[in-house]
C-alpha cells in the first residue's frame, strides 16, 4: 500500500506539472496561429497508452513517466522530423514565425512553472501560514553534534552565530548552509570560534543521514516520563522527577547523563531529583547497560516551531521570495554534487528515487509544497542553455534577434542531436541508478 500511495503522489505531481508546462508552450503557439501536431503527457516511444485527435492536434498519454512534450510543426526538436524540414516553410510552422513569437512559445513552459510555484505557495501561506523550526529556539541551550560534527570542530553546547557572515533563521536550511560554507562562527562559552568544513567531512555527513544525524538541540535537564524497571520503582523514582545530580555531579543537560552512567555501570549511586520544587535524595542501581530504568520526556518539535500568519497580500511577496530561496538552495547543491570527494553524486535521484522519498501516507501540505519547489526546479532545468531544452532553443533565438542572422536548419539539427544525446545519456544514467538502488534496497542482505 505504501508504494501505491507514493506512486500515486508522484504520478499526480508529474502529471500536473508537465501538463501545465506544456500548456505554457501550447497556448502561445495557438495564439500565434502555429500548428501543434501533438500534446503528450509522458513520452511515447513505440506506442501510447492513450491518444485521440481533436482538430489538428493529437492528444495522448505515453508510457514513460519522465516528462511530456508538445510537437510544434516546423520546429527542430526531439522528434527530428527531417522530412518536414526539407519542405518549404509554411505560414503555420514555427520556423516561419518572427523571432519574438518563437521566443515567447519556447519560454512559455518555464513561465507557467514559475507562476504555478508562486500560486501554490501563496495559497499555502494564506491558508496555513508559514511554519519552520527556529534555529534560535533550537539552540537556546546550545547544540549537540555527532562525531562528524566534532571532527569539524564543533563541541556540544556550541551556538551558531553565523554561516559566512549570515545569521541563521530556519533549521531546515542550516546544514546545507554549513556544507556550502567557507566559515562558520560559533559561540563557545562566550568566546567566538571560527570553523571550516572539508569535502571529506561533507561526504561523511551525507553518508550518515544528513541533518537528522549531525546536529541536535541540547535539551535542558532530564525529566522522568515513566519508570520502566522494578529497581527504579523500589528506589523511589517517579514520573515528573527531574535529575539534579548523580553522585554529586550536576546534570544540567540531557547529554551529560549518559557519560556519567557509563562510568558507574553496575554501581549503586546517589541520585538527587527535583520533585515538586523540593530536592529528594535517592539510592539507585545503574544497570550494566548504563541506564537507571526510566524513560525520559522527549522534547517535541513543536517546542521549536515559529508560526507566522499571513493574509493574501503578504503571502504573495513571501511566496515569490521563498520560491527563489528554495531554487537557490537547489542550485547551490550542484556545488556539492560536482565535487568528487563529497560523493554527493551518489545521492542523485531520478523519477523512482523521487517517488521513494515521498511520504508513506498522503499528505496534501507536503504534496503541494513539494510540487511548488519541484515546479521551480523544472523551470530552472528547462531554462538551462542546453540544446534539446527550452533554454537551448531560447538562446539560439536570442542570438538571432541580436545578430539579425538565423542559424541554418542543418546546424540547428546538429546542435539538437548533440543536445539530445547528452540529455538521453544523463537520463539513462539517473534512471539506471534508480533501478539499481531499487534492486539493492529490495534484495541486498
Amino acid at each position: 500500500m505504501d508504494i501505491l500511495i507514493r506512486l500515486g503522489q508522484f504520478i499526480l505531481m508529474i502529471s500536473l506539472l508537465v501538463t501545465l508546462h506544456e500548456l505554457g508552450h501550447f497556448i502561445p503557439a495557438k495564439l500565434f496561429k502555429t500548428k501543434v501536431e501533438k500534446f503528450y503527457l509522458f513520452f511515447d516511444p513505440w506506442f501510447s497508452l492513450f491518444k485521440v485527435k481533436l482538430g489538428e492536434t493529437v492528444y495522448g498519454i505515453g508510457w514513460l513517466p519522465m516528462g511530456g512534450y508538445v510537437k510544434i510543426a516546423g520546429m527542430i526538436d526531439e522528434s527530428m522530423d527531417k522530412e518536414q524540414m526539407k519542405l518549404p516553410p509554411q505560414p503555420w510552422e514555427f520556423r516561419s514565425k518572427p523571432a519574438w513569437q518563437r521566443l515567447v512559445i519556447m519560454l512559455g513552459g518555464v513561465t507557467v512553472n514559475v507562476l504555478l510555484a508562486w500560486t501554490i505557495l501563496t495559497f499555502m501561506f494564506t491558508i496555513n501560514g508559514q511554519k519552520y523550526q527556529s534555529v534560535t529556539k533550537i539552540q537556546e541551550n546550545g547544540l549537540m553534534f555527532s562525531e562528524v560534527g566534532k571532527e569539524i570542530g564543533f563541541q556540544d553546547g556550541d551556538k551558531i552565530i553565523s554561516v559566512d557572515g549570515k545569521p541563521q533563521e530556519q533549521f531546515n536550511r542550516l546544514l546545507l548552509d554549513i556544507m556550502l560554507s567557507d566559515e562558520i562562527l560559533v559561540d563557545r562559552k562566550g568566546k567566538q570560534i571560527k570553523l571550516h568544513i572539508q569535502d571529506e567531512q561533507i561526504k561523511k555527513i551525507i553518508s550518515t543521514g544528513g541533518r537528522e544525524s549531525f546536529i541536535f538541540s541540547r535539551i535542558s535537564g532530564v525529566t522522568v516520563d515513566s519508570v520502566a524497571t522494578a529497581s527504579a520503582q523500589k528506589a523511589g523514582l517517579t514520573k515528573g522527577d527531574k535529575i539534579v545530580s548523580v553522585n554529586g555531579i550536576a546534570i544540567n543537560y540531557f547529554d551529560e547523563l549518559a557519560p556519567q552512567l557509563q562510568l558507574l555501570k553496575g554501581d549503586t549511586v546517589s541520585l538527587q531529583v527535583n520533585r515538586n520544587n523540593s530536592i529528594a535524595d535517592l539510592r539507585i542501581h545503574v544497570s550494566d547497560s548504563a541506564t537507571l530504568g526510566f524513560r525520559p520526556v522527549n522534547q517535541v518539535k513543536d517546542d521549536f516551531t515559529v508560526y507566522n500568519k499571513h493574509d493574501f497580500f503578504s503571502a504573495v511577496p513571501l511566496a515569490i521570495k521563498e520560491s527563489f530561496i528554495g531554487l537557490g538552495y537547489n542550485i547551490k547543491q550542484f556545488k556539492i554534487l560536482i565535487k568528487p570527494k563529497t560523493e554527493a553524486y551518489k545521492q542523485a535521484s531520478g523519477p523512482l528515487g523521487i517517488a521513494r522519498k515521498l511520504p508513506k501516507e498522503w499528505d496534501w501540505n507536503f504534496f503541494w509544497s513539494f510540487s511548488a519547489m519541484f515546479s521551480m526546479w523544472l523551470a530552472f532545468l528547462n531554462v538551462l542553455p542546453i540544446p534539446g531544452l527550452d533554454g537551448g532553443h531560447a538562446l539560439i533565438t536570442i542570438g538571432e534577434m541580436i545578430t539579425g542572422r538565423k542559424l541554418g536548419e542543418k546546424s540547428m539539427g546538429i546542435i539538437q542531436t548533440i543536445g539530445m544525446i547528452i540529455l538521453l545519456s544523463i537520463m539513462a544514467l539517473i534512471f539506471g541508478k534508480d533501478i539499481y538502488d531499487l534492486i539493492i534496497d529490495k534484495f541486498a542482505f
